[in-house]
C-alpha cells in the first residue's frame, strides 16, 4: 500500500462529529490539500492564550514544515498544535439564507512539532517550503547562509493523526419545499490565477524574468 493510499488516523480528535459523509478518510486526500494550499494557520497555546498564526508551508509524505524567526512565540515545540489549511473553491448560493455555504477543501493536523536543528535537515525542510510556494526559486536564488540559518526556526510536524473535510456541488435545497420559490440559487466558483510578474524597480532593465516564474503567470493558484 502506497502513502497516497493508507488510511488516515482515525482518533477522537480527527473523527468528524457532524457532517461526517464530507469527510476523506485516505492520505491521498491529505497531500491533495496540502498541494492546493499556499498558507497554513498555525494554532498553538503561547503563554496560555491561543494564537492563530498564518503562515507558507512545506511537506513531503511524513512531515509539514512551518519556519519563522527563532524569535517567533508561536513556533513551539513543548506542546501540541493544530494546524489547518483551507482552500476555497467557491459559493454555495441557495433558496434559503439557511441552505447557503462554501466548497472547499481543508485538513487539520495535530501532533507536537519538532524542532528542527542538524544542518542538512533544516536545508531540506527549507527547500520543501521554498518549492512548494514558489517551484523553480530554490535552485535560482542564493541558499540561505550560516548566520540567515541561525536566526531561521523551522519545525518539522508528523503527518500522523490529521482529517480531512471537503465540500463541492450545487445547494441542497433543490429538492425541497424552497425550490418552489422560484429564486435563482446554485454556485459561485473562485479561482484564484497568479498574474504577470511585476519586476522590482531596482533591478536593471537587462535582467528577465526567469522562466520558471513567468510560467506561471495565468496558473491557478491552487494548483488543481
Amino acid at each position: 500500500m502506497s502513502d497516497a493510499d493508507a488510511p488516515l488516523s482515525a482518533t477522537p480528535r480527527t473523527r468528524l462529529r457532524r457532517m461526517s459523509q464530507k469527510g476523506r478518510g485516505d492520505r491521498g486526500a491529505l497531500f491533495e490539500v496540502l498541494r492546493a494550499g499556499l498558507v497554513c494557520h498555525l494554532g498553538a497555546l503561547v503563554d496560555g492564550c491561543p494564537m492563530v498564526v498564518p503562515t507558507v508551508y512545506g511537506f513531503d509524505t511524513t512531515h509539514l514544515f512551518l519556519h519563522g524567526s527563532v524569535a517567533s512565540r508561536s513556533l513551539t515545540t513543548d506542546a501540541e498544535v493544530c494546524v489547518t489549511v483551507t482552500v476555497v473553491d467557491g459559493l454555495v448560493l441557495a433558496r434559503s439564507v439557511f441552505e447557503h455555504g462554501v466548497n472547499y477543501r481543508s485538513a487539520m493536523v495535530y501532533g507536537t512539532p519538532r524542532r528542527v536543528v542538524d544542518a542538512e535537515e533544516k536545508l531540506y525542510g527549507l527547500r520543501l517550503l521554498t518549492e512548494h510556494v514558489a517551484p523553480g526559486q530554490w535552485d535560482y536564488t542564493r541558499a540561505p547562509n550560516g548566520r540567515e540559518l541561525a536566526a531561521t526556526a523551522l519545525l518539522a510536524l508528523p503527518l500522523a493523526e490529521a482529517s480531512v473535510k471537503t465540500r463541492s456541488g450545487p445547494p441542497d435545497d433543490g429538492v425541497g419545499p424552497d425550490a418552489a420559490l422560484g429564486l435563482w440559487a446554485g454556485e459561485l466558483p473562485l479561482v484564484a490565477t497568479w498574474q504577470q510578474p511585476l519586476t522590482d524597480p531596482a533591478l536593471p532593465a537587462t535582467v528577465a524574468v526567469p522562466a520558471h516564474v513567468a510560467a506561471r503567470a495565468g496558473t491557478r493558484a491552487d494548483r488543481s
